[in-house]
């Protein structure tokens, strides 16, 4: 802004004193204060309202670019990076068409159909094992 050393402001107020005169210098500068202060806020005012708009500004930028990447088609974009001309998708779509698939396994029919073995009941010609004796009360040896 201005550039006042302390040698300029000194012959400011020695030309205020003569022009002005003693009496009136305090009140004078008073005012002359007052004024500098509602300068001083209403330029700190504008600053502020600057800023604002500043920030508004960036802030529809921002909006903007969000929007723009939220409605981008993720799919498509990667398939024209990865494929522009086409052609990987056509020669996978050929590949798909010339090539049948191959066979599912399939399970064994017959184990499916036939039901689970009983279990075998022993044979009637095996003996009964012979049960050992019973041991007598009473008696200890």
């Amino acid at each position: 802004m201005f550039d006042l050393a302390w040698s300029h402001i000194l012959l400011i107020g020695v030309v205020a004193l003569l022009v002005i005169g003693p009496k009136d210098l305090p009140r004078v500068l008073r005012t002359v204060g007052i004024w500098v202060g509602r300068a001083r806020a209403i330029a700190r005012e504008f600053q502020n309202s600057l800023d604002q708009m500043i920030r508004e500004a960036e802030l529809d930028e921002v909006r903007k670019q969000v929007e723009t990447a939220t409605s981008l088609d993720l799919d498509h974009t990667i398939a024209k990076t990865l494929d522009p001309g086409g052609e990987l998708s056509q020669s996978l779509s050929e590949l798909a068409i010339t090539e049948p698939a191959p066979p599912a396994p399939e399970a064994p029919a017959a184990a499916a159909e036939t039901p689970p073995a009983a279990p075998e009941a022993p044979a009637a010609d095996q003996a009964a094992a012979p049960e050992p004796p019973a041991a007598k009360s009473g008696t200890h040896a």
